[in-house]
């Protein structure tokens, strides 16, 4: 919840890189290799964020209702782990 409330504190992948890919709306993720700063909120919102589903990240700028669709979404999904979360659209 925080990414989407403090989106203008964030660079999006399009910011960054000149040509135009899939992946251009998704937040950057910086690469880092301290254990500590990978745990922490501001990588792990990013990449809990990426892994939205295009239809919530699109209602991101409308935080109310980003907010009730996100609830239906994880009531619906109910995830018990990040790990859980990151393979579900896998499937």
């Amino acid at each position: 919840m925080s990414v989407v409330k403090n989106s203008d504190c964030y660079v999006t992948n399009s910011d960054v890189h000149t040509r135009n890919t899939r992946f251009n709306h998704d937040l950057h993720l910086q690469v880092v290799n301290l254990t500590i700063f990978q745990k922490g909120e501001w990588y792990s919102g990013i990449k809990l964020y990426n892994h939205l589903p295009p239809e919530l990240k699109q209602l991101s700028y409308d935080i109310p209702g980003f907010k009730v669709v996100f609830k239906k979404f994880l009531i619906t999904n109910s995830f018990y782990t990040a790990e859980e979360y990151y393979c579900w659209n896998k499937h």
